[in-house]
């Protein structure tokens, strides 16, 4: 009897195994891919008039906003990669205009839904050069995914505003 009780836990307990195998890396991509679908039905779904908005002369447009997280997603995706960034220059900057600006956030998003796809809680847990030091290659993709969130509720605020529904409250 005891013995079936030790081969019933030990078969219970591969099979719970098996189903948490790479959660967090789970986590971290699906968390990843609600924010940038926000941020691009955002984009999609104002006006290019709002794309110059900005509630104070002291703050980024909606556009500059959009174009700073495509800056940073090279940034911090590179860092997860570990390769050099392939952005040279500033989105954010150079880009002006919603077609340009859109579309830039989109190459920048493909280029980390790479990193985000080649993640797996193993190497997740691997050390990485970021700024001036080293980080988790998780932890650096959860910093992506942290300051997307945080500029998409500068968008959602935008679009409040603007009398615009942010895309995550549509259907509410």
């Amino acid at each position: 009897m005891m013995k079936s009780m030790k081969l019933i836990l030990a078969v219970s307990l591969s099979i719970l195994g098996l189903f948490a195998q790479d959660q967090m890396s789970k986590d971290a991509k699906m968390l990843f891919g609600m924010g940038v679908t926000n941020l691009s039905k955002s984009a999609e779904k104002v006006p290019a008039e709002v794309f110059d908005f900005k509630p104070t002369p002291e703050v980024r447009t909606f556009g500059q906003i959009l174009a700073h997280v495509a800056d940073a997603q090279y940034m911090f995706c590179s860092a997860a990669k570990a390769e050099p960034n392939p952005n040279k220059g500033s989105i954010e900057k150079t880009k002006l205009k919603r077609e340009e600006i859109t579309a830039a956030f989109k190459e920048a998003t493909a280029y980390c839904q790479a990193a985000y796809d080649s993640l797996n809680d193993k190497n997740g847990a691997e050390m990485v050069k970021f700024g001036r030091g080293e980080r988790s290659r998780m932890g650096v993709l959860m910093f992506n995914f942290m300051h997307n969130y945080e500029h998409y509720g500068n968008l959602v605020t935008y679009m409040r505003l603007k009398g615009i529904v942010p895309p995550s409250s549509e259907g509410r």
